[in-house]
């Protein structure tokens, strides 16, 4: 198979280390008793990227965001979030920072906007401030004619868009979503990729976990794929295309490739 260069990964290596950093990870280790749920993983994401963080289920992606976020505390290796480290100095990494898991927990007896001003309120946004944002961010995801609504009245679809919204609303540098697209349909979930990418193009910058790779082969400038807690391949998808040696082929069989090498003990070039 055809293996990227060690000149092309110092290149890549090096524009990398020259950008503005979003998010920096090293070495970050998990255990849960004896299982290693995350082993030594490290990469990097540069502002204003999207960066497609793929695996099956298990793999220590969900994991991995918690410890981002700082839900969970990791056994060892270092989180840094806008340059501010994750452990060392929490509150000043949260900030910049939302996180929005698969299944969110949203207040269902508060109508969207009442919603979105409590959450501003906890990050410390000023009213008037986040009475135009919440506004803005319902007419943008196609609630603001519901508003008036209890949120308990909504289907699990119009529930992630206001769970997006929450992550929005403080003006976060950088979005982790998991599965944010589960429960949308096709309109829905092309509002919520169009909200992304300008997201995106505003300097912000976005961590996604999706079982729907050819959203995270459209969205996604590096890809990082996870099995078994280790980062088995990472780059862009021409990168990734070199590393698995299909020149040609989808994000999908790519992933399916490399997946089934790792469980075989197949080890593809480097």
């Amino acid at each position: 198979m055809e293996s990227i260069s060690v000149f092309d990964n110092l290149l890549d290596f090096l524009s990398l280390g020259a950008m503005e950093c979003a998010c920096e990870i090293i070495g970050l280790v998990k255990r849960f008793g004896p299982k290693v749920a995350v082993d030594q993983l490290s990469f990097k994401v540069p502002a204003g990227m999207l960066y497609g963080f793929l695996g099956v289920n298990g793999a220590g992606k969900t994991t991995t965001l918690r410890m981002i976020s700082g839900l969970i505390r990791p056994d060892a290796g270092q989180i840094r979030v806008a340059g501010i480290d994750v452990m060392t100095e929490p509150q000043r990494a949260k900030q910049p920072l939302a996180y929005i898991p698969d299944d969110p927990v949203l207040y269902g007896k508060l109508n969207p906007m009442e919603h979105l001003e409590f959450v501003s309120a906890l990050w410390g946004v000023d009213p008037l401030v986040a009475r135009k944002r919440a506004q803005e961010l319902l007419e943008k995801l196609s609630l603001w004619d519901r508003r008036h609504e209890w949120i308990e009245s909504y289907s699990r679809g119009m529930k992630q868009k206001i769970a997006l919204a929450s992550a929005l609303i403080h003006e976060p540098k950088l979005i982790l979503l998991d599965e944010p697209l589960t429960g949308l349909d096709a309109s829905a979930a092309r509002l919520v990729k169009d909200i992304l990418l300008d997201f995106l193009k505003q300097g912000g910058s976005v961590i996604l976990t999706t079982h729907i790779l050819e959203v995270a082969e459209r969205l996604a400038e590096r890809i990082g794929i996870m099995s078994g807690g280790r980062l088995i391949a990472e780059g862009t998808m021409a990168q990734l295309r070199s590393h698995s040696g299909q020149a040609a082929g989808s994000l999908e069989d790519i992933f399916l490739q490399l997946i089934q090498g790792e469980r075989e003990g197949i080890a593809l070039p480097t």
